[in-house]
């Protein structure tokens, strides 16, 4: 269910598209601009009432495949339709697989221009781009058949031996990975691998159901690397503009 200024806002935003769309088939302009909610409803398929209750912020549900008709309609741009379906709390049935598929342009440039472990993470964290530090840093994820952040340290040997206290950073990074969490829980793959950690991993399950929620907000990362020893590094997260659902996770030496 959408809070109340959820709904005005979905509301709000419907009715300007649609009154700065042009009229059509009428003799003389009329005095209200755009169209007609209900030309707006038989373009999209869609009732009358219904588009005149979401216009005035009522509690109504809207299907994915209702509010794609209602973008198409509607003429929306690519950013305008992503904010759409964040307004109204729903995935576009658009997106995946192939629109979401490879790592940013933005993130590819920035990873490839830093001399230090510095990598990509997509929507289900799984490592989409890196350079050549951190896969030195990283040998045993970014290397492996399967470049799944959570995986790695919750199912790989190698991660025990590579992050000191274990267990500690394991919770925090779940617990970084369940703020993400809230904004693509709809998406089948996240479900999906939540639902397999959970089986896999008696450590996932138990903290998974101890529900707690961090920002990935950075500080000291200490690994024991096998070849390099202890390292120390400060951590900083960045998400790109155009695609906020990836991130840029950087390392900064800071000495053994």
């Amino acid at each position: 269910m959408l809070e109340s200024d959820q709904r005005r806002l979905l509301g709000e935003f419907v009715r300007a598209h649609r009154e700065r769309l042009p009229q059509q088939g009428v003799a003389r302009r009329r005095r209200t601009p755009g169209l007609r909610r209900e030309e707006l409803a038989a373009r999209a398929g869609i009732s009358a009432t219904w588009c005149a209750w979401i216009e005035q912020g009522r509690d109504v549900s809207a299907s994915p495949e209702a509010l794609g008709r209602l973008a198409e309609a509607l003429e929306l741009s690519p950013p305008e339709r992503s904010y759409l379906f964040e307004l109204a709390g729903r995935l576009d049935p658009r997106l995946p697989p192939d629109a979401r598929a490879g790592a940013p342009t933005a993130l590819l440039a920035a990873v490839a221009t830093v001399d230090h472990p510095a990598y990509g993470l997509d929507l289900v964290w799984n490592a989409c781009c890196w350079n050549a530090a951190a896969a030195r840093l990283f040998a045993g994820w970014l290397d492996g058949p399967e470049r799944n952040l959570l995986r790695f340290v919750f199912l790989d040997p190698a991660a025990r031996s590579l992050i000191p206290e274990w267990q500690e950073r394991a919770r925090r990074l779940l617990a970084e990975f369940r703020a993400d969490y809230g904004h693509g829980f709809r998406d089948g793959r996240v479900r999906a691998l939540v639902e397999s950690l959970r089986v896999e991993s008696d450590l996932f399950a138990a903290a998974w159901d101890e529900q707690g929620v961090r920002h990935r907000d950075g500080g000291l990362r200490v690994f024991d690397h096998p070849r390099d020893g202890r390292l120390t590094f400060a951590q900083h997260t960045f998400n790109p503009a155009e695609r906020p659902d990836y991130k840029l996770v950087m390392l900064v030496p800071q000495g053994r």
